[in-house]
Parts: C-alpha cells; sequence; structure tokens
C-alpha cells in the first residue's frame, strides 16, 4: 500500500506537521479488493452482505430447531395420541424410554454435524462472492 506524505500549512513559525494518508484500496484492482474494502470499511454494501450472511445462519437455525423440536417433541404428542405405540416394547424396554433416552442422542449429533456442515458452506458461499472477481 502506497504512503502519501503531504505537508499540512500551519501558523508562520509553527513546526510543519506531515499527514500521512494511506492510499486507498477502493482506488484501483480488481473487484474483490473494493468488496474486501467494503467489507472492513463497514459500507453500505459491506453491511448488506454481512447481514445476508447473518440471515442465511439464522434462517439454518431455525429450520434446524425446527427440526429437533417436531423430531424430539412430537414423540411425546405421538405417544399421547397412539397409547399403544408408547405401550409397546422392545428388547424388554418400552419404546418411548429407547426413543427419547437412547436414540435422541444420536439424533441430535446428527442435526449438530448437519448444522456444522451446512453453516461452513454459507460461510463459503458468503466467502466465494466475496472473492469473486467482478467484470
Amino acid at each position: 500500500m502506497p504512503i502519501d506524505r503531504q505537508p499540512e500549512p500551519g501558523p508562520p513559525g509553527a513546526p510543519r506537521r506531515t499527514r500521512v494518508v494511506l492510499a486507498e484500496v477502493v482506488r484501483g484492482g480488481n473487484g474483490a479488493e473494493r468488496t474486501r474494502a467494503e467489507l472492513t470499511q463497514q459500507t453500505q454494501v459491506g453491511e448488506a452482505l454481512l447481514r445476508g450472511l447473518i440471515r442465511a445462519q439464522l434462517a439454518l437455525a431455525l429450520r434446524l430447531s425446527l427440526v429437533v423440536g417436531i423430531g424430539l417433541g412430537g414423540l411425546p404428542l405421538l405417544f399421547a395420541i397412539a397409547p399403544e405405540i408408547g405401550a409397546a416394547k422392545l428388547f424388554g424396554v418400552n419404546l418411548p424410554w429407547l426413543l427419547l433416552g437412547v436414540a435422541a442422542f444420536p439424533f441430535l449429533v446428527a442435526v449438530g454435524w448437519a448444522y456444522v456442515h451446512l453453516a461452513e458452506r454459507n460461510e463459503q458461499d458468503f466467502t466465494d462472492v466475496v472473492q469473486r472477481p467482478e467484470r
């Protein structure tokens, strides 16, 4: 980054001050540098890009929360509506105990893995947009 040093005028007899100005990143270069500058300088375009990423991550979190809520919260409702399912036994253990006490953990791990994978994909898409050269 070139540095531009310009002497500033002042009152006569006062020591001369030098103003140091860094060259703007947006002036030249490709579109990726301009987009990165928009992000670092927190302009309206940069804020819009970040809001888009935040919205995508929030939408993903809400969708997967809904999956967990329906998946785990729906089981007690199912057992209340269909008591014969709630009374069923598998390997000598009541089905509700197996589903809520054992099967819930692999389900939550799978949802967590899916969240991390999809969130990283959202971030990669954001990075691709930021680094994409303009035409």
